[in-house]
């Protein structure tokens, strides 16, 4: 039985949804970023027991295709800004449709409807998210982290930064309180 779970973002999620499924012995046979396949059935008890659980650990499990959808171009997103990779003439729209075999016109208005966000704002968001976790642990140069980041220049990284946040990158360090959401709530 295949099960599709959202705000599922990271290995220590899939190590979370894997107790929540062992909690009622429930055999997996796969598990990935957004999907868990079980061995068997399950019955509609142990369902809504995962169901409640999930909840409660900050998931949700997804009924619907469109839904489904929604939540793996986030995933996608949110693993390629992982990666630090993105190279200045990314483009979103190509990443994706080639990802999904799918024209980007299609996804980026089922995200739009499900999320009442841009595809592009939700990138973007990701993206300043992951600009201030890099900034907090002083690793990478403003330059090094545009460039990791697909910015063509560290004034285009500021400048969207300041339009996000409010601040600049070196206003953002120099705060006491860090204001960073996690990844799944962006």
């Amino acid at each position: 039985m295949k099960i599709s779970i959202k705000n599922m973002v990271c290995g220590r999620c899939i190590d979370a949804v894997s107790n929540i499924f062992n909690e009622v012995n429930i055999k997996v046979a796969q598990i990935s970023l957004g999907e868990v396949e079980t061995e068997t059935e399950i019955s509609k008890n142990d369902l809504q027991f995962i169901e409640n659980r999930l909840i409660e650990t900050g998931f949700e499990r997804i009924k619907d295709a469109t839904h489904q959808l929604v939540d793996k171009i986030k995933s996608l997103i949110i693993i390629k800004i992982g990666k630090l990779d993105i190279d200045e003439n990314f483009l979103l729209s190509k990443f994706l449709s080639a990802e999904f075999h799918k024209d980007y016109s299609s996804l980026s208005k089922a995200f739009s409807q499900n999320e009442n966000i841009t595809v592009e704002q939700f990138f973007i968001l990701q993206k300043i998210e992951k600009v201030k976790e890099l900034l907090l642990y002083n690793e990478f140069t403003l330059t090094e982290i545009a460039g990791k980041l697909g910015y063509k220049s560290v004034q285009h990284l500021s400048s969207q930064f300041r339009n996000t946040t409010g601040f600049t990158p070196t206003e953002f360090k120099k705060l006491k309180v860090h204001n960073r959401k996690p990844l799944d709530q962006v």
